[in-house]
């Protein structure tokens, strides 16, 4: 039975609909239906959406997985709580003016940690140690 990853999953899809919105409001509001139409402001929503998808589906397949090999929830928390605490972050620091904010660092930085440690779970499992 699967008890931690779903915590994680629940947020995540609370984070990733709250950007949806954002951006399906913001495209009503403009009258643009695909694509960004040249603006960067929608552009800069959409790609806040899009990397919360990319790094939530990512991290939560190699979860689940860690998961139901029966990997110690400790690590599973780990990575979840820094997954969740990136998606948090990253959206406020994905600016098109500023590549260095430190937010869009923090929410990379979280989700890169939550990735080597779910993968290296993941390793460990698989080789049995």
């Amino acid at each position: 039975m699967f008890t931690v990853t779903p915590i994680y999953a629940l947020a995540a899809a609370l984070i990733t609909l709250v950007l949806w919105f954002r951006v399906t409001s913001y495209r009503g509001a403009q009258s643009v239906s695909i694509g960004d139409n040249g603006d960067p402001k929608l552009l800069q929503r959409i790609r806040q959406h899009g990397n919360c998808v990319e790094w939530s589906s990512f991290i939560l397949i190699m979860m689940i997985l860690a998961e139901g090999m029966g990997a110690p929830s400790l690590y599973i928390h780990i990575s979840g709580a820094l997954l969740i605490i990136g998606r948090m972050a990253h959206p406020f620091g994905l600016k098109i003016e500023n590549a260095g904010h430190p937010l869009r660092y923090v929410g990379n930085g979280t989700n890169i940690l939550a990735a080597l440690n779910i993968m290296i779970c993941l390793g460990v499992n698989i080789l049995g140690f």
